[in-house]
């Protein structure tokens, strides 16, 4: 039987659930597959789902004890986070996502390079895999530099020390010490948290040898929904924090406004007659550039797929783009409402 030791320390997964009826049940088979020797509790924290998840979880729970669950009275994301922590016992804390699927050796590696590295915070790369076209299109873009920039936990790099990380393998003491996440802010918190673990001496490790497996949304407007709000929180937390922001965060908002200026510039030359009409250019770069990003994808997806990438590339840039003009420019009424779902 699996039990805790000075090499397995105990591990608590925590997870905030709300409306994942199509992946929570996959999500919490990938950890009880662990082949982690020892001991663990998976602690999920339920929102107000209204499609059937907590039956699903319920189920679950009465055939394995180390299943159980609380109610996330906020229902948001870093509230759930928190509430999980605060209910578990075991001194490594590993953050699990309702759309991820952890590969069996995940824990254990995660677990071997925390200690190895004396880190606070280990993750890995975030591989997406989608089923339908769609889907498949959409990871694709979340895999290339194309699409999200590159960053190492979606296209993977070299180990050492990193900004942030994808999901997290946590010492629980120091998230305590850090005051876990903030729950005023609904998406970017992973990154916001990290922030604190540096700034307080500690060390966030990437490793390549953690891949998790990541259900992209399944619509086109579950998609733009997710990056506005991501748009819209990373526009806030860069206007929060303005020197602990690389250039990358700012080239999809300068993309949106170049193509729309171009768009309306253009315009105007063309109906007055005037060179203005050359700032079609712009918008024409950027189309030519989703065109040559998408030619990978019609090799290794096929043409449905391909078609579906000149869609959702566009509204990953500038559903994230016009968000963070909106958050950091304080342009958006309510920014708690945003949480992409």
């Amino acid at each position: 039987m699996p039990r805790e030791t000075a090499e397995y320390p105990g591990v608590s997964y925590v997870m905030p659930v709300l409306n994942e009826v199509e992946h929570i049940e996959a999500a919490i088979l990938s950890l009880t597959g662990q082949d982690y020797p020892g001991e663990c509790e998976i602690v999920l924290a339920l929102g107000p789902s209204v499609d059937g998840t907590n039956r699903v979880i319920e189920e679950m729970a009465k055939a394995d004890p180390r299943i159980r669950s609380i109610e996330n009275e906020l229902g948001s994301t870093p509230g759930g986070l928190n509430a999980a922590i605060r209910a578990s016992h075991f001194p490594i804390v590993v953050r699990v996502d309702a759309h991820s699927v952890l590969p069996p050796n995940y824990t254990r590696i995660a677990v071997e390079t925390l200690l190895r590295t004396g880190a606070d915070n280990v993750g890995g790369i975030m591989k997406a895999e989608g089923v339908t076209p769609f889907e498949r299109a959409v990871a694709h873009a979340y895999g290339s530099k194309a699409g999200l920039g590159g960053t190492p936990h979606h296209v993977g790099g070299k180990e050492g020390p990193a900004e942030t990380a994808y999901l997290g393998t946590f010492q629980r003491h120091r998230l305590l010490e850090v005051g876990l996440f903030d729950e005023g802010i609904k998406r970017g918190q992973d990154w916001e948290l990290n922030r604190r673990l540096r700034a307080t001496g500690g060390t966030v490790w990437f490793t390549p040898d953690l891949e998790v497996v990541y259900r992209p949304r399944s619509s086109l407007v579950k998609l733009i929904r997710q990056f506005v709000a991501t748009g819209i929180w990373r526009g806030e937390l860069a206007r929060r924090f303005p020197s602990e922001n690389g250039l990358r965060y700012f080239v999809p908002p300068l993309a949106v406004i170049g193509v729309v200026l171009g768009l309306v510039l253009g315009t105007i030359g063309a109906i007055a007659g005037t060179w203005l009409v050359f700032a079609y250019l712009v918008p024409a770069l950027y189309a030519f550039f989703v065109v040559v990003a998408t030619i990978p994808v019609l090799g290794s997806e096929g043409i449905r797929a391909a078609l579906w990438h000149l869609v959702a590339l566009p509204c990953i840039h500038f559903g994230w783009g016009a968000g963070f003009v909106l958050g950091y420019f304080k342009l958006s009424r309510n920014i708690t409402a945003h949480t992409g779902r």
